[in-house]
């Protein structure tokens, strides 16, 4: 299985940080911002049920620019081969 070795940059960590303190944000923003904040250290990948989620929200049109950014974050971590 390959692995992807990419890890969360500070912009998008301080994102994600926002995002979890933010009492507004949506469940869906806050289980991305948690995802992309799991992957900061080296060894850490994105799960399947989360490239899925993170697949939907790149799609819609209902969720915000932050929302898509930490998507993207999570997607680019994603395994290769799935």
């Amino acid at each position: 299985m390959s692995f992807n070795k990419k890890v969360t940059s500070s912009k998008i960590s301080t994102m994600a940080a926002n995002v979890l303190l933010d009492k507004a944000a949506s469940k869906t923003a806050k289980s991305l911002a948690g995802s992309a904040l799991s992957q900061v250290e080296k060894g850490k990948q994105t799960g399947d049920k989360m490239e899925d989620l993170a697949s939907v929200v790149l799609k819609s049109s209902k969720y915000n620019e932050t929302t898509k950014s930490l998507a993207g974050a999570v997607l680019s971590q994603s395994n290769k081969e799935r």
